[in-house]
């Protein structure tokens, strides 16, 4: 282990969200660099899908009591944090999530005392706009982010929300560090071919009599209300009035169900397909040719930014950090939240007008390339890292 490495504890929810696939790719990211990285988590991220030099996992086992009503995880994942700091030596924690990931981390810090790594909390989004905004959490949700050495979050739009939802104190200064995407793995493909679109939804991928590939519009959630699945359909419906498009949704939530029974409501089920989770859909994401987001709120859209990586405009709703990633016009549209029948037309502009789509989908992939690849965000993570741990070895 190199003498200027570092040791870094992360813990993030290992589930289907951004913000778990940003905390995996960070820590393997500098793992790769030669730190060593721990992560603490209650199951495996995903994205964590085989061995890796300087990589380790350690579970958080919440064990369930008469007593308790309600999960221990907090208390247990404190537990875990204080136990591998001490054994491994942690020079930093790298939480994801305000609650309870940056609450665990100061009981860990308060048990440990000066033995304690310093606490680096990175918010995502909904902790800060729905959870941590809930009056029953708000309060120890500002208390766990102002006790924490360092803050960061993905948008300038997490940032002032941070400041102005939970009113956290200009004190406490929050860096911006935007999400990323791996450019090299999330690419552009040649899409003539109908064989993926085939594969996916089987006779309704046909091509028609002419020999044409279907176009296939693309959307990838956790399916939670936010999401607006509903619109995505509405989209289509309107979109397949005059072109014979296809839908895939990839993901899974609870909107799933609701939405499967839509899509047979509305007669669009023979071409619509509900994929559900996927350890990796990079495939299925190169073969779209639109990405639908008309979500209710986003704090960055690191789907949308993975769509613009592969070439595929992005269409969605102007809120939150979407402006920062889609340039309206440029890289794709974005519209009032509900606009449906606005959304509609911009994807039927782009699927009709061959210059347009070309000039949108090699300006989507400049982007991801020339503001949001992977290793100049690394870049700035590990500086940041350093400096958040030169603190404690002043301390």
């Amino acid at each position: 282990m190199s003498t200027d490495a570092l040791r870094i504890g992360i813990t993030c929810y290992p589930t289907f969200g951004g913000s778990g696939v940003i905390a995996t790719e960070i820590g393997t990211s500098l793992a790769r660099r030669g730190h060593r990285v721990h992560f603490i988590c209650y199951d495996i991220p995903f994205r964590l899908d085989g061995f890796q030099e300087n990589v380790f996992f350690h579970e958080v086992e919440v064990r369930e009591y008469p007593l308790f009503d309600h999960s221990s995880y907090t208390i247990a994942l404190a537990s875990k944090m204080v136990e591998v700091s001490t054994y491994e030596r942690l020079d930093l924690l790298h939480v994801h999530y305000a609650i309870p990931h940056a609450t665990s981390a100061y009981l860990a810090r308060q048990i440990l005392g000066r033995e304690a790594p310093q606490v680096i909390t990175t918010l995502h989004g909904t902790d800060i706009t729905v959870v941590g905004f809930d009056p029953s959490f708000l309060p120890i949700t500002r208390f766990s982010i102002t006790q924490s050495d360092a803050v960061t979050v993905p948008s300038e739009y997490l940032k002032r929300a941070t400041y102005e939802n939970l009113q956290v104190p200009p004190s406490v200064e929050i860096e911006v560090i935007p999400n990323f995407v791996d450019c090299e793995k999330f690419k552009p493909i040649d899409r003539k071919d109908s064989g993926q679109a085939r594969k996916l939804l089987g006779r309704a991928a046909d091509p028609d009599p002419g020999g044409e590939r279907p176009p296939l519009l693309i959307h990838n959630s956790n399916f939670r209300p936010l999401k607006r699945i509903e619109d995505v359909l509405r989209i289509f419906e309107q979109v397949r009035t005059e072109v014979p498009a296809l839908l895939v949704l990839v993901g899974d939530g609870p909107e799933r169900s609701r939405m499967e029974g839509a899509a047979r409501e509305m007669g669009l089920a023979p071409f619509v397909c509900f994929l559900g989770k996927q350890l990796n859909f990079v495939e299925v994401l190169q073969n779209g040719d639109v990405f639908l987001l008309p979500s209710q709120t986003e704090s960055f859209g690191l789907a949308a930014l993975e769509a613009l990586s592969c070439g595929v405009p992005v269409v969605g709703s102007r809120v939150g950090g979407m402006p920062e990633v889609i340039a309206d016009g440029e890289t794709g549209f974005l519209f009032e939240v509900g606009d449906v029948q606005s959304m509609a037309r911009s994807v039927l502009s782009l699927l009709k007008d061959p210059a347009l789509y070309g000039r949108i989908s090699r300006a989507a992939r400049a982007s991801a390339l020339n503001r949001w690849n992977m290793e100049s965000m690394i870049d700035r993570y590990e500086n940041y890292c350093r400096r958040v741990h030169s603190r404690r070895e002043r301390r």
